[in-house]
């Protein structure tokens, strides 16, 4: 696994709840949970802000770092898909689009294509992809980027034959290798969740076992479409694997929620005011949003 990845799971589920930016240190001192060392992080957040994800500050001797609006999009979409409680219902219709992106241009065309998967788009043949699910405002900016939006057209449409809408999913999506995926992680993760429905886990150890569950988790947005229930079929275990996902990272949220803020906040934290602490500390702690779920008191400590 590469820090950048890491940094990523780390940003979704607990930074982007705390201010806007956190400082170096803290972030060192949360990826050395997982192996990672100094020099290694500092490359990946360097990397990352060439690329335009985040931006990096200086004040004396400390640095933050914060994310950029493409960045927050990013990791919010990504959030949002994660944590989603139900699946959408379908209205029928398919997102056809469709691309022809010269040679010159194969940097743009092949990152293009890695985000049609993480966005759930199936491929019918050489520049046509599918999707069920309406355009979103994060991938319409994106399509209309000046390098690619004179090549790029899609369209809202009904499928009409020969063969059928599931005939269309079998060819778009490999849903038998998805969900043998699904299969091990159940295998993975449902002992740990287990024991820790019957042993006292420190707050340190929620921290890293949320952030390994989240992470793990998340690589179904780049292979899962996330397709309605009346296309998925009888024998999918998305739908298993999104229930056991949610109970074990809500056993595990409160108290990794509090490990993540002390290390932060020892750290160069910026400085929350109690009711903004509060807040940040329900939003790491729930990322359903209010009124979704039961929510447990956290105090300011």
């Amino acid at each position: 696994m590469h820090p950048r990845s890491m940094l990523f799971t780390l940003w979704g589920v607990f930074i982007r709840h705390f201010d806007t930016e956190i400082a170096l240190g803290a972030v060192l001192r949360l990826m050395a949970e997982f192996g990672f060392a100094g020099p290694a992080v500092r490359v990946a957040v360097r990397r990352l802000a060439d690329q335009g994800w985040i931006s990096l500050r200086k004040s004396g001797r400390n640095s933050y770092i914060s994310m950029t609006g493409q960045g927050l999009a990013r990791v919010d979409e990504a959030a949002s898909r994660i944590y989603r409680l139900h699946p959408e219902r379908w209205d029928g219709y398919w997102l056809l689009l469709t691309y022809t992106i010269p040679e010159e241009l194969r940097s743009a065309r092949d990152q293009l294509r890695t985000d049609l998967a993480w966005w759930g788009f199936g491929t019918l043949g050489t520049g046509t992809w599918l999707s069920p699910h309406p355009l979103s405002p994060v991938l319409a900016a994106r399509l209309q980027s000046p390098e690619i939006a004179s090549y790029v057209d899609y369209f809202r449409a009904r499928y009409s034959g020969p063969a059928s809408n599931a005939a269309l999913v079998a060819k778009g999506w490999q849903l038998q290798a998805v969900n043998r995926r699904y299969r091990l992680f159940l295998d993975r993760f449902q002992p740990d969740f287990q024991k820790a429905q019957t042993r006292q886990l420190s707050e340190q150890e929620c921290f890293g076992a949320r952030c390994w569950l989240v992470h793990e988790y998340r690589k179904f947005l780049f292979v899962d479409p996330g397709l309605p229930e009346e296309l998925s079929g009888p024998d999918w275990l998305g739908s298993q694997a999104f229930s056991f996902f949610h109970a074990y990272d809500q056993l595990l949220a409160e108290r990794a929620a509090r490990y993540f803020y002390s290390v932060y906040a020892t750290s160069g934290g910026t400085g929350l005011s109690p009711a903004q602490l509060e807040r940040s500390l329900q939003a790491a702690l729930n990322p359903f949003g209010p009124g979704e779920l039961v929510q447990s008191e956290i105090k300011a400590s």
